[in-house]
């Protein structure tokens, strides 16, 4: 490819990435009509991890050593099995679709904390001046919305998100960068798959409606979110800083909460849409920003 292909993938990317991930919380509203949480997100590993397996045993990628194969269970536990699971079960417990998406939206200050302590990351007065703008963004948001619907198990729902999140996407940058992307996912859908299905055997009654919608959302989630976006996220931190990635979550309450009006009549008010707006600015302080 030329240098001119090359930045314009490198351009596109991101905003592909933050449409593709905000789908997985639209996405999750339908599902959840035809199994319970927890079960849904086992029958969507075993579809990923299935897939996964198949591509790894047509083209025979190198597999890490002992060690790396013990990280990328880590990392799969982390993003594809508690953040999914927190997620899912603060909108199964009434969260709005919106709101599921802003306290994850809150990964960008965790992460550059955690990256500039662990990492050895430099965030720059400037960026750091882009993140505060997109935690105000978030916050705006969230002005004006109900906190209702089981509201004490949802919101620890979305705090467990933000964490295994944040620690999640540090972990597969230190840890798991240099894995073959195949073999990655593959282990790391295996041991998510194996830790919620153990969840909803010991939890929820594995009561599924195999109805069209549920059929589909699953293939969109398990294919284009849990193969298709993770991976992209993947090739993002392998390129990028951890906070210009983590910056990209800042327009993901932004893009969800409009997909959710759209799609669920969801509150978008004048508040909200200037949240918007300071969540872009903030994406791109922290992404042009340089040391």
């Amino acid at each position: 490819m030329n240098k001119e292909t090359n930045a314009l993938i490198a351009s596109a990317t991101p905003v592909l990435f933050v449409l593709l991930w905000c789908t997985g919380f639209i996405g999750t509203k339908y599902v959840l009509n035809g199994a319970e949480p927890l079960t849904y997100l086992t029958v969507r590993m075993i579809v990923a991890a299935g897939i996964m397996g198949f591509i790894v045993a047509l083209t025979r990628p190198a597999w890490p050593d002992r060690a790396g194969i013990v990280h990328n269970i880590v990392a799969g536990l982390l993003i594809q099995g508690l953040y999914l699971a927190g997620t899912v079960l603060a909108i199964a417990h009434q969260v709005p679709v919106g709101l599921s998406a802003v306290i994850p939206g809150l990964q960008p200050i965790l992460t550059s904390i955690l990256a500039s302590r662990f990492l050895g990351e430099r965030v720059t007065p400037l960026q750091w001046c882009g993140l505060v703008l997109g935690l105000g963004g978030v916050l705006l948001v969230l002005h004006g919305r109900p906190m209702s619907g089981n509201a004490g198990w949802g919101w620890a729902a979305s705090g467990l998100s933000l964490v295994t999140i944040t620690i999640g996407t540090l972990y597969q940058k230190r840890f798991c960068s240099g894995t073959d992307w195949r073999v990655g996912s593959f282990i790391q859908q295996f041991a998510a798959m194996v830790m919620l299905g153990i969840g909803a055997f010991l939890f929820e009654t594995r009561v599924i409606h195999w109805t069209t919608e549920f059929v589909l959302s699953v293939a969109w989630l398990a294919v284009v979110l849990s193969i298709g976006t993770v991976g992209l996220l993947y090739w993002l931190l392998r390129r990028q800083a951890s906070s210009q990635v983590a910056s990209l979550f800042y327009l993901v309450p932004a893009v969800t909460a409009l997909m959710a009006f759209i799609l669920f009549g969801e509150k978008l008010d004048a508040v909200a849409i200037v949240g918007m707006i300071a969540c872009g600015a903030a994406v791109l302080l922290v992404n042009r920003a340089k040391a």
